[in-house]
């Protein structure tokens, strides 16, 4: 199940919707195949794992991350390539998350004599597709909040310059999780001050999927020639605005190739659940949320978002009215501190890198 939990993350950035799945396929204590889901709409791990062990697959075990689908969609039931191949025994990480059809590949091939065991190492297959499961149980996508900041908890200074806090490594770093979630978003006032193009780059890597790019911009206060705007007709670019808005700039975005998403708001202020929901429904399952101060701490507060990923750079601003890493409501005392949960930490050169959860337990 180690092994399959490798290769099923081979797959990331590259099946959404759907999960990273790794399958292996064992006889007489031997790994005679395997295989994962290496691209939405391609063949599932079971499939391939099978399809590698060629003629060895009667009387073997094959051990798969996440329950074998039972339906039909973009490919066949992948039961009935296990029951074809002869398999008598289907070891399973975890099983099927969505409400509409887990466990039915287990009892489909129960049904029919096939062996099922299932919770090997199931957190770790759990925690390998946390957005995938968040999504088929809620309908809202997985938020990442992510930021650079100083020592003493500075993402810019009080010009609001930010460029750079974190080093050549942390940066490349942060371009591969761009590379593996589905959206970035960021706030109107990070556009306006950094004007970014929120796209993946990475050196040698030419097949890097492009995250689709949203803005939180209330009133369209996004200048026609800023980054975004210029390359919305080359990489996915959404705003997220008020119903009310001024229709010829919108008119002029969309001729642009920018999509607009008309939402509720209050006070100039999107509703962050109706926006959530609204890219959930466009297949949005990850969201990485990299600024400002502003949307990162209304997202913490409001117990939307998920985990996050800080990198602490060995420099002190000082800066007195510097922005700050999170812009929350005021508390008095320590104890109304919000809790994180498994905070890892790495070194990237000098940067230290600190992720970990929102939630004690997962989904």
């Amino acid at each position: 199940m180690k092994k399959a939990l490798r290769l099923a993350s081979k797959g990331a950035g590259r099946t959404s919707p759907n999960p990273m799945v790794g399958a292996v396929v064992v006889r007489d204590n031997e790994v005679v195949g395997e295989g994962y889901h290496r691209f939405v709409g391609g063949p599932h791990a079971e499939v391939n794992a099978i399809e590698a062990a060629g003629d060895r697959t009667s009387g073997a075990v094959l051990y798969v991350t996440l329950e074998p689908c039972n339906h039909q969609g973009r490919t066949p039931p992948c039961t009935r390539a296990i029951l074809d191949a002869g398999i008598t025994r289907v070891v399973v990480g975890m099983k099927d998350p969505n409400p509409r059809v887990c466990g039915g590949g287990a009892d489909h091939l129960r049904q029919r004599g096939i062996v099922v065991d299932s919770g090997a190492l199931e957190r770790e297959c759990r925690l390998l597709n946390q957005p995938f499961i968040k999504h088929v149980s809620t309908g809202l996508p997985y938020v990442t909040v992510k930021a650079a900041t100083t020592l003493d908890g500075r993402i810019a200074t009080s010009s609001g310059h930010s460029q750079w806090i974190s080093n050549e490594q942390s940066r490349r770093h942060a371009h591969r999780i761009r590379c593996n979630l589905d959206g970035i978003l960021v706030g109107i006032e990070t556009a306006l001050s950094d004007d970014p193009l929120l796209t993946a780059r990475l050196p040698g890597r030419r097949n890097c999927r492009q995250p689709v790019r949203i803005l939180l911009d209330s009133l369209l206060r996004i200048p026609m020639n800023s980054r975004l705007v210029r390359t919305a007709r080359e990489v996915p670019f959404w705003i997220a605005c008020s119903l009310e808005v001024d229709e010829k700039k919108a008119w002029k975005l969309t001729e642009a190739g920018v999509n607009i998403l008309r939402l509720p708001a209050k006070n100039h202020r999107i509703d962050l659940v109706g926006l959530l929901r609204e890219l959930g429904k466009r297949q949005i399952t990850s969201l990485l949320v990299e600024g400002g101060a502003s949307v990162l701490g209304a997202l913490i507060e409001e117990g939307l978002a998920d985990d996050f990923c800080f990198f602490y750079a060995p420099k002190i601003l000082g800066d007195p009215e510097g922005i700050p890493l999170v812009r929350g409501r005021p508390r008095e005392r320590m104890t109304e501190a919000l809790p994180v949960y498994d905070v890892k930490v790495r070194r990237f050169g000098g940067d230290v890198m600190l992720t970990g959860r929102f939630r004690e337990t997962i989904y």
